[in-house]
């Protein structure tokens, strides 16, 4: 390890005689923000992700590379407390000082609520697109009401770009324009990707089907395909036996097509729920693209990816 800082140390002072400046030292909490910053910062350096793929950010501990990597952070970009409620704690005591960017606190992003029950009636997708606008002082403190999975609507990721590379042009000016330009290039990215996504759902309509735990409704409300109901509530605890059951007669009374699993997830309790109704139960969505590549291209080929799951199952005959 000595041996390992004194390298460090020459060639952090060989960079400082040839007038480079280091990128700040950036943390991220999960892999699609992980990805965004990745792209504004192509190029100048690269972020720091705490929670590795594969893993539920509900529940989390950080190891200790991870630990010293939120310590050691000038920025921290995060989703915010209402999916990480853990984490919150952590950044005061491992990185007081650090600049916090809580990215469902950003201006611009479109947020909803928390939906309800397990079954989602009809009347939820009739809004406008904004009811962001509508919540925005109502939960401004009070992260508990907002569902906290808004990487799923593209558009966000879009505002997100902006976010980042202000934050970070903010803390090393000398690349801003670097960060800048890279934001741009990434946001039509998102859009070559939103129009892919845009003629997958269109093949889907009128489709019925159950998600594993609520984290899709900025995908589904984006996109215009709606899941009737979640087995799991937003942060994937345990369905109660009166949740099972609402789900399981709306299975029935719909004539659902299909439930999804998700890998960060035992299946077995999806086909023990749903096993004997004769409903597909082998597709498989994730909001976190827990089986693509960490960086760069995760998070427009997560949304890709949702949008092919949902086909692979839906689009049967």
């Amino acid at each position: 390890m000595e041996k390992y800082q004194k390298i460090t140390a020459i060639v952090s002072l060989g960079m400082m005689s040839l007038g480079v400046n280091a990128a700040p030292n950036v943390a991220t909490d999960i892999t699609p923000v992980h990805s965004l910053v990745s792209q504004v910062m192509a190029g100048v350096g690269t972020p720091d992700l705490l929670i590795q793929s594969g893993a539920s950010p509900h529940n989390y501990s950080l190891s200790p590379s991870e630990a010293e990597a939120l310590q050691e952070a000038d920025l921290v970009f995060w989703i915010g407390e209402g999916l990480t409620p853990w984490l919150e704690r952590s950044l005061d005591n491992l990185s007081p000082t650090s600049t916090k960017i809580e990215l469902l606190e950003a201006q611009g992003t479109t947020t909803y609520a928390f939906r309800e029950g397990a079954t989602f009636g009809a009347h939820e997708d009739e809004d406008d697109g904004h009811e962001d606008e509508a919540h925005e002082d109502e939960h401004h403190h009070d992260h508990s009401g907002v569902d906290p999975h808004a990487w799923l609507d593209p558009a966000n990721g879009k505002v997100w770009l902006d976010v980042i590379a202000s934050a970070l042009a903010e803390k090393d000016p000398e690349n801003a324009s670097q960060y800048l330009e890279n934001a741009a290039i990434s946001k039509a990215k998102i859009d070559t990707a939103t129009l892919s996504i845009e003629n997958t759902i269109a093949q889907l309509q009128d489709k019925q089907f159950i998600v594993f735990h609520d984290a899709y409704q900025y995908f589904e409300k984006r996109f215009g395909i709606m899941a009737a109901g979640s087995i799991s509530i937003s942060d994937a605890s345990k369905p109660s036996p009166g949740r099972i059951a609402e789900i399981r007669q709306l299975v029935e009374d719909l004539s659902v097509s299909c439930v999804f699993t998700e890998p960060q997830y035992n299946p077995g309790i999806v086909n023990a729920v749903f096993g004997d109704t004769g409903v597909n139960t082998s597709g498989v969505i994730d909001p976190l693209g827990s089986g693509l590549v960490t960086g760069t291209n995760l998070y427009s080929n997560l949304l890709i990816e949702i949008a092919k799951g949902l086909q692979s199952c839906l689009g049967k005959k």
